[in-house]
Parts: structure tokens; C-alpha cells; sequence
């Protein structure tokens, strides 16, 4: 039992011992209810105060045991109290309610459960990004490392409602279950998904046969690292040069080229126009890769001539400097009306 429950379990014994020795003596020497509460503190304080009133035979042998009992409860009361100085625990509650009002303070962040090999990779993704995010992991000891770290976390176990519940799964834009055990991502599935039938879920699988019953659980979506990297080792012996144009393009140490995704916004002045038209390429230097509609539907390598339409997601190609620029002139309504106004003629001239 930990110092704080040390205390709680104390404080409750106090109160009931303070309520039966206000009863005994109002029942036993049938004094008022003030008289006998007074005689009740000032014999559990061991103050030595004169009694209230004389007592008869059984209100001593009653004062008796109350003061056996009181002694020892204060006792435990004042050890749980030193062990709370002592180990610092002041600054652990604080430092935990500071966190939950953090936590409770995100909104459209993504709940990461779990910081091994995986969680740990993540959070460092996320950060770069930056995404808002919160990690929960059950294990006391990497949650203080975490927190060395700098990362928002939970100390709780995953797979319980209450710890999903804390960290804003109402309020959540997805969850990441990266625990070790397939059954424990099963079960933090189910859980997540009965709290926000909404939620995007993606889970990990480490066992062949976990991926179905993951995805019949409510995982949107199902990756098993140890497929993904059996399948990289050999894509880099069969096409190493495909191999690395990929991680150019998708790694973060190669900063020279990356590769992103850009929605649409809904009501965008971009939306009807075709590519040619949005400018996007001699705008940014960009290259437009693909196109995933809303619906789910990828567009590779799209032409020219393709329309833009709402919450279209486009997947580009480019410098980072570039990719920023594209981001901001999507953002920008009155950028917008310039670039389209200024490229209709090279959209006329490829019709």
C-alpha cells in the first residue's frame, strides 16, 4: 500500500474511532452530544485535560480502550504523514494533478498505450511533428522515465475504462495500442471502442491470426512490425535502390527530401480547380504523388487535368521548406484566389 493510501485508511479509522467514542459515552455516562465528542478528542489527543464529568465504572474502563486504540491510530496517522514528507510524496500528488489537468485541457490529441520499442519511436515522431499526445503505460518506472523525457503520460492500466477516461478518449482523435501482448491489445480495442465509436484505432499485431480478431474488435487499422520489417530486409536485397529512395523520402534523418500529406480543407477556394489550375506545383516545387479521396479511394500519379474536392488528401513530394509553403497557401483563402487567377491560363492552354 502506498504512503497516500496509508493516510486515507488512517484518517477513516480516526473519524470512526472519533464517532464510537462520542457514542460510547453519550450511551454509557448520557452526556450531551458536545460534552461527550469533547471528552472523545481531548482523550485520543492525550492532551490531559480534566475530565467533563466524573465517570462511573464502565465509562473508565471505556476511556481505556479508547485511548489503547486512539494512541495506536495516531501513531499510524503521524508515520503515514512522515513517510509522505520523507519520500516526497507532496510533490508526486502535485506533480500528478498537474498532468491530469493537462490532460483533461487536450483536445483532438492521440492516446498512445504502451512505451516500449515501438511507443518510445512514436512519441519521438509525434514530438517532431509536433502532435499533441498522451502515453498510458501501467509500469511505474518507465512512466518516471517518461517524464524525465518531457512526455505528457498516465500510470494506469490501459485495458480499464476508468484510465482510458482520464487520458480524454472522449475527446481523442485516435489511439495507438503498442503494448507487447496481442491479448492486451485486444481488450484495449474493445475498451476504446465502446468508449468513442468514432476513434481511429490502430493496433499492433505480433501474432500471426491477431490482425482478425484485432480488426473485428474495432481496430481501424492493423500493423505488425515484424511482417513490415521481414518484407523491408528483403525489398532491400531485391530493390535496394527503391529501398532507398523510400527512406529518403519517409525518413526524418534525410531532411534534403520528404514526403507528406496535405487535406483540403471543406470549403477551400482550391476545391473544382484542377491541378494545373491550384498551381500548386510551380507555386511550391512540390510533386503531387497521389490523391486519397474521402471515400478511401487513391488516385496515383495523378493528371493534370484531376479535380480537387473537398477533404481530399494530397500525398506529396518535395523539400520540407516546399511542403511548409504548399501547407500555408492551402490555409491561405486570399493566397488562393491569387494563384488560381494567375495559373487558369496554363490550365486553358493543357485543355
Amino acid at each position: 500500500m502506498d504512503p497516500v493510501r496509508h493516510l486515507k485508511t488512517s484518517l477513516l479509522v480516526l473519524f470512526v474511532l472519533v464517532s464510537i467514542g462520542t457514542a460510547g459515552y453519550m450511551g454509557l455516562e448520557g452526556w450531551r452530544f458536545l460534552d461527550a465528542l469533547y471528552m472523545t478528542v481531548i482523550t485520543l489527543s492525550t492532551v490531559g485535560f480534566k475530565e467533563v464529568h466524573d465517570l462511573n465504572y464502565p465509562g473508565k474502563i471505556f476511556t481505556i480502550f479508547l485511548i489503547i486504540f486512539g494512541v495506536s491510530v495516531i501513531g499510524y496517522l503521524i508515520g503515514s504523514l512522515a513517510q509522505i514528507m520523507f519520500e516526497g510524496q507532496f510533490q508526486r500528488i502535485i506533480g500528478r494533478k498537474k498532468v491530469e489537468r493537462m490532460v483533461e485541457a487536450l483536445r483532438g490529441h492521440y492516446i498512445i498505450c504502451g512505451f516500449g520499442r515501438m511507443g518510445s519511436l512514436i512519441c519521438k515522431e509525434f514530438s517532431t511533428k509536433p502532435l499533441p499526445f498522451v502515453v498510458v503505460e501501467k509500469n511505474a518506472e518507465i512512466v518516471e522515465k517518461m517524464k524525465e523525457e518531457g512526455y505528457l503520460c498516465l500510470h494506469g492500466d490501459a485495458t480499464a475504462d476508468e484510465t482510458l477516461l482520464k487520458a480524454g478518449i472522449k475527446k481523442a482523435k485516435g489511439l495507438i495500442s503498442v503494448v507487447t501482448s496481442d491479448t492486451e491489445n485486444v481488450y484495449i480495442t474493445l475498451t476504446a471502442r465502446g468508449l468513442n465509436p468514432d476513434l481511429y484505432i490502430l493496433a499492433r499485431s505480433s501474432e500471426e491470426g491477431s490482425e482478425i480478431k484485432l480488426k473485428r474488435a474495432g481496430a481501424n487499422k492493423v500493423v505488425s512490425p515484424y511482417h513490415i520489417g521481414g518484407n523491408r530486409m528483403a525489398q532491400a536485397i531485391l530493390r535496394p535502390n527503391v529501398v532507398d529512395f523510400i527512406e529518403i523520402a519517409t525518413g526524418r534523418d534525410h531532411l534534403e527530401l520528404q514526403m507528406e500529406e496535405i487535406t483540403i480543407p471543406e470549403k477551400s477556394r482550391f476545391i473544382g480547380e484542377s491541378l494545373v489550375s491550384s498551381g500548386f506545383r510551380k507555386e511550391t516545387g512540390v510533386i503531387i504523388i497521389g490523391i486519397k479521396k474521402e471515400e478511401g479511394k487513391m488516385a496515383f500519379n495523378p493528371s493534370p487535368q484531376a479535380r480537387l474536392e473537398s477533404l481530399d488528401t494530397l500525398i506529396v513530394l518535395g523539400e520540407p521548406t516546399a511542403i511548409e509553403k504548399l501547407e500555408k497557401l492551402v490555409g491561405c483563402e486570399p493566397c488562393a484566389e491569387a494563384v488560381i487567377t494567375r495559373h487558369l491560363g496554363d490550365n486553358h492552354n493543357h485543355e
